[in-house]
C-alpha cells in the first residue's frame, strides 16, 4: 500500500500529520492546484545522481534544480538528473514518480531549498498521484536531516 512505510515512519516517531486526498495528478503544479495547496508549501522530490549515487533534491513546486548550484554545494562535478528506469525499483511501496522525500529511508541524501526550509509546513507526496502528506517542516528536518542548500531556480 503506497504511503504506508512513511506513514509508520511518522506514527513511530510521534509527528503529528495530516493526510490530504486529491484528484490524480502526475504534476507538481497539477497536484499542488488539485489539493487546493500553495505551489510554496509543495515539495516536490526530484531524483538526482551525485558521482553515480541517488539522493533526493527537495524543492518548491514552482522550481526547477539548478544543476550548477547542487554541483557547487556537493563538490561533485558529476551531478545529473536520473531516469526513471534508474531508479523505478527503489521504492517498489510507491507509485513511480510519487515517493515522498525521505531518502534516509533509502540510505540516500536528501538536499532541500532553503525556500522549503523557511516555511511552517511542508507538504509532499505520500508514496500515490493522489495523496499527500503535511507536517511541521521542523518535524521533517529532525527526521530526514536534510542538506539545506540553494540547488533550485524559478521554473
Amino acid at each position: 500500500m503506497p504511503g504506508k512505510m512513511v506513514k509508520e515512519f511518522l506514527d513511530k516517531h510521534r509527528v503529528t500529520y495530516e493526510s490530504i486526498p486529491h484528484s490524480t495528478a502526475y504534476t507538481a503544479q497539477r497536484t499542488a492546484a488539485s489539493a487546493h495547496v500553495t505551489g510554496k508549501d509543495l515539495a516536490k522530490t526530484v531524483m538526482v545522481k551525485i558521482d553515480e549515487r541517488m539522493a533526493m533534491a527537495v524543492l518548491p513546486a514552482a522550481r526547477s534544480v539548478d544543476f550548477d548550484l547542487l554541483r557547487e554545494a556537493t563538490g561533485e562535478p558529476r551531478v545529473t538528473l536520473a531516469t526513471e528506469e534508474e531508479f523505478a525499483g527503489m521504492f517498489p511501496e510507491c507509485e513511480l514518480g510519487a515517493m515522498p522525500p525521505f531518502g534516509n529511508l533509502y540510505g540516500m541524501d536528501v538536499y532541500v531549498a532553503p525556500e522549503l526550509a523557511d516555511r511552517e509546513r511542508i507538504v509532499f507526496n505520500a508514496g500515490t498521484h493522489s495523496e499527500l502528506i503535511r507536517l511541521a517542516y521542523e518535524d521533517f528536518e529532525r527526521l530526514v536531516k536534510p542538506k539545506v542548500v540553494a540547488i533550485s531556480f524559478r521554473a
